[in-house]
């Protein structure tokens, strides 16, 4: 199995810019599917993009597009989430999770391995 850890949150004002990076231990990432996902205070978890096994990605929320880009370093074992534009609707607790298994684009369903995420804030 392996083990994820999420970094790089904080306080930023709109229109900043963030990156987050998940590292992963354990096992090797490049034959894990993964996913972004965000939860808000009082909100459902919600998927962002989903990252197959060799590197492709896929915008899954509307809300981001254009502004968000995912990308994985497999010899370094680390997601990262790139974040422009920041928004205070971007505010979140920012989660990556992983599965070994094909998983369809933003599909929700299949994830095993889950960090315990970083908390965005964007206020001014």
């Amino acid at each position: 199995q392996v083990q994820l850890v999420e970094s790089g949150g904080g306080l930023v004002q709109p229109g900043d810019s963030l990156r987050l990076s998940c590292v992963g231990s354990g096992r090797s990432f490049s034959g894990y599917d993964m996913g972004w996902f965000r939860q808000a205070p009082g909100k459902e978890r919600e998927l962002l993009l989903s990252i197959r096994n060799i590197g492709d990605s896929t915008i899954c929320a509307d809300s981001v597009k254009g502004r968000f880009t995912a990308y994985k370093d497999n010899t370094k074992n680390t997601l990262y989430l790139q974040m422009n534009n920041l928004k205070p609707a971007d505010t979140a607790v920012y989660i990556c999770a992983a599965s070994r298994q094909y998983l369809p684009e933003c599909t929700t369903e299949g994830y095993l391995y889950w960090g315990q995420g970083t908390q965005v804030n964007v206020s001014s």
